[in-house]
């Protein structure tokens, strides 16, 4: 059985990266050797030096949408809505808070111009509004809404580009795929450059990437459900690879995993993965990743612990704090190769 309680550790309110680098590469990067547990202290500009031709490269490249709003009920109390994804045309699955207080039908006005309405309930803070506008709905969203930055980060974000990757392209995420926030194209190139092949994938960022486990066995925690996607031709020259498949960021991780098959390929298509990887998992594609420092007990320390070890993750994780290093979503990055 794998218990969460073992994936737990101190993790000091200072360390909590609060505002981003102006210099995206300017981070530092903790080397983790998956076979040994050895660690290497260097910065995020040395990634060249461990990647080697033919490896290949998948980033996530979709992009967020900035849909998190505030909205006043009619008897002027507070109501904040992050959207997760549309399942109907103007309905979106969202987290509410407080939900408990929110009554069907109920009326929500977010701007002169976006109005929302609850529609239906889901289990937890899951609820189900409908949004309704004078103009076009999805500008409207876009023009009332704020960057959905984790609650655990308080400072206001002065560039909401920076909680976007170099790649993001593709609308319909509520939370960035922080692991590839460091990479710029300057640093792409480069990799290209020495024989590096970079493929892009698509996963949306949900609730499954950021919801809290709740049980100690973590076998009773259930996924919901993320999209994502690999194109014909991203999967071909993922399978044609002459060397190491590595991924950035979790999303990624899980995206390929979704899609591999036994013999160690990937097959293109679209799903919704609930895939959940935890110690034990045997990985069929990806062979190495790059992951920000996450937070205790999360399905994201979960995965990288099923790919080198808890225990390497672990004595990584106490020297990165002994070390200063800078951790979750605006934090410093780990490579575990």
């Amino acid at each position: 059985m794998v218990r969460l309680s073992d994936f737990d550790y101190d993790l000091p309110d200072e360390l909590i990266a609060q505002t981003p680098l102006t210099d995206r590469a300017a981070s530092r990067l903790l080397h983790l050797h998956r076979e040994t547990g050895a660690v290497d202290h260097l910065n995020f500009r040395d990634c060249g030096q461990l990647l080697q031709a033919g490896d290949v490269l998948v980033l996530n490249n979709t992009r967020v949408n900035a849909w998190r709003f505030i909205g006043q009920k009619s008897t002027g109390a507070k109501v904040e809505i992050l959207a997760l994804k549309e399942i109907e045309p103007g309905i979106f699955e969202c987290l509410v808070k407080p939900a408990k207080r929110l009554k069907l039908g109920d009326p929500i006005q977010i701007t002169p111009n976006l109005t929302a309405e609850l529609f239906g309930q889901g289990e937890e803070a899951i609820r189900f509004i409908k949004f309704s506008s004078k103009k076009n709905l999805y500008e409207a969203m876009d023009e009332a809404g704020n960057v959905p930055l984790p609650p655990y980060i308080t400072e206001t974000l002065e560039d909401r580009e920076r909680y976007q990757t170099v790649v993001a392209q593709h609308p319909g995420s509520a939370a960035a795929p922080t692991a590839g926030l460091h990479f710029t194209p300057e640093i792409l190139e480069q990799l290209k450059s020495i024989g590096v092949q970079i493929v892009e994938v698509t996963l949306h960022v949900g609730i499954d990437t950021f919801r809290p486990i709740q049980v100690d066995d973590v076998t009773n925690h259930q996924m919901h459900g993320e999209v994502c996607e690999i194109t014909p031709a991203a999967a071909q020259q993922i399978n044609e690879r002459k060397g190491r498949l590595i991924a950035v960021g979790t999303t990624s991780v899980r995206t390929l995993e979704s899609f591999a098959t036994p013999d160690g390929t990937v097959e293109p298509g679209r799903q919704e993965s609930r895939i959940f990887i935890t110690p034990g998992y045997e990985f069929r594609a990806v062979q190495g990743m790059f992951t920000n420092f996450h937070l205790p007990k999360t399905t994201m320390l979960l995965m990288i612990s099923a790919l080198t070890g808890r225990e390497r993750v672990l004595e990584a994780y106490r020297q990165a704090v002994e070390n200063r290093y800078r951790f979750l979503s605006f934090g410093d990055s780990m490579l575990i190769l």
